[in-house]
């Protein structure tokens, strides 16, 4: 990073009783999206009968792959709330990779599941806007993959170590996994609206696990612009 920009610091300006208060409310916010990343992923495993029908596996594995594995691997780098938080910089971003890495087989594993579905009953693909933004997903996420490998393997960039690494290529990597999550939480809404899903849950049911995914989106949207969003020096 520049060193003549300054980042949005956690509670600035408040009072001290007020920053306390803020910064419990944000460990409570960072601890539910933990509990709704796992909650959804169980609840749509159970839901979806893993072993049912070939269909049955392609929910568990893509609940698993975005709503838990993707989650934890950006959460773990929060400062509030987060498990990992006694871990090194070093070991959160090993923690990361692998993460991703379990999205990455999770995500092929549901894909290779659902297209075999739709082969053995003689279904169209890419009939719904779930199905388009589910492999809009997949693309991006493997382009996000390839660029997070070139920070962890900086020798395929033929720069000598990370330190000589261009300073934005981490605040871009960061800017886009945010947009790669919000699009994975955009298919996962999209999903709620299939005739599978609405056929095992309804009414108000159906409106609560509609509005739980997200939750998670907000604070990973809060916790990486906090991070990297740049502001402007106050000067007297």
């Amino acid at each position: 990073m520049r060193p003549d920009v300054e980042y949005s610091p956690v509670g600035e300006g408040l009072g001290m009783q007020d920053f306390w208060l803020y910064v419990w409310f944000r460990r409570a916010a960072v601890i539910a999206a933990h509990v709704t990343g796992l909650s959804l992923t169980l609840i749509i495993s159970l839901l979806s009968r893993p072993g049912t029908s070939l269909f049955s596996w392609h929910p568990m594995c893509m609940s698993f792959a975005y709503c838990l594995c993707m989650t934890e691997g950006i959460l773990l780098f929060s400062a509030e709330g987060s498990p990992f938080c006694f871990k090194s910089r070093k070991g959160k971003v090993r923690l990361h990779w692998l993460c991703q890495a379990l999205v990455l087989v999770a995500a092929a594993t549901g894909l290779s599941f659902m297209v075999a579905s739709k082969n053995v009953s003689e279904r169209p693909h890419l009939a719904t806007w779930h199905s388009v933004m589910g492999v809009c997903t997949l693309v991006v996420t493997v382009l996000q993959a390839a660029c997070g490998i070139c920070l962890v393997f900086p020798k395929l960039l033929w720069v000598s170590s990370s330190s000589s690494l261009p300073p934005r290529l981490k605040l871009y990597h960061a800017t886009c996994g945010l947009l790669v999550y919000l699009l994975a939480t955009l298919t996962v809404v999209l999903a709620m609206f299939s005739d599978w899903f609405q056929a095992m849950v309804k009414g108000m049911t159906w409106w609560a696990f509609l509005l739980l995914p997200l939750f998670p989106a907000l604070v990973v949207m809060n916790q990486i612009t906090n991070a990297y969003l740049p502001r402007r020096k106050i000067t007297s």
